[in-house]
């Protein structure tokens, strides 16, 4: 297997500019998934790879530029962004094929894995993204309680019952972590 080569443009990014082919759909894959488990959130490889895949097939299909910019950007701790950049300056639009049509799901598709999508003109052409939600641990859930002002119970590892609260006194941060979300159903 070939692995990605990341090319790091800051601490939260990677980038790497591919041709508009065919084939660069699996090299653009690969640097999701290595992105992804880079950060230590494989749990979006899957969907990640699928996004990626369906946006750099997009600009092969759709635009006659002879390269595309593809951005792996953890714009927050709870947030992804996947985007390829092209030098054609139509901007994306939503098929919606009939049941026989072989194409056209590609954005309906990237729609149903994201938390969102869009695309930004810039003077070059165009960049489509979309954002991925990273599944929050039981510490965030746990940090997030916390700063809503909401009454939650920390969890404490196996061996204590389910909504038990942390033993008084108790200055240790856990480190029992919860098993990733399941993904949100397709809208």
């Amino acid at each position: 297997m070939i692995a990605a080569r990341l090319t790091p443009s800051g601490a939260r990014r990677y980038t790497e500019t591919l041709a508009c082919e065919p084939a660069s759909a699996r090299r653009a894959r690969l640097l999701v998934s290595a992105a992804v488990n880079a950060w230590g959130i494989s749990e979006m490889s899957e969907a990640g790879m699928q996004i990626v895949a369906e946006l750099v097939n997009n600009a092969v299909e759709h635009t006659r530029c002879r390269s595309v910019r593809v951005l792996v950007t953890r714009t927050t701790e709870r947030r992804v962004r996947i985007a390829v950049a092209d030098t054609c300056r139509e901007t994306p639009e939503m098929g919606r094929p009939d049941g026989d049509a072989e194409g056209g799901r590609g954005l309906l598709l990237v729609d149903a894995l994201s938390s969102r999508w869009g695309y930004d003109r810039d003077p070059l052409g165009k960049v489509v993204w979309a954002e991925l939600e990273v599944p929050p641990t039981a510490e965030h859930q746990f940090a997030e309680a916390l700063s809503l002002g909401t009454r939650t119970s920390r969890p404490r590892g196996d061996d204590a019952p389910p909504g038990s609260a942390p033993p008084s006194g108790s200055a240790a941060p856990c480190s029992h972590k919860a098993a990733p979300s399941a993904p949100r159903p397709p809208r």
